[in-house]
């Protein structure tokens, strides 16, 4: 995947870090230039419901080779 930009939506999971064992939907704000390890970033911006309403404001690191684009998921009704 390119390099996220603002407005991106990302699907984050365990493949992006560890800590996303519970996968998110991410909208990017911004990509902060903060220096990092190589094919690291840190993303700023919103972690999505699944109707696509924000839920909280959060900073991320993640590796950019495990970012998947985004889609707002239904839950799965059963």
């Amino acid at each position: 995947m390119t390099a996220p930009r603002s407005g991106d939506l990302l699907y984050v999971t365990r493949s992006a870090s560890v800590q996303f064992t519970n996968p998110i939907v991410f909208r990017v704000i911004r990509v902060l230039g903060w220096r990092t390890y190589d094919g690291w970033l840190w993303l700023e911006g919103y972690q999505l419901n699944n109707k696509g309403d924000a839920t909280a404001r959060r900073t991320i690191f993640v590796q950019q080779a495990g970012l998947q684009s985004g889609e707002i998921r239904a839950p799965v009704k059963q």
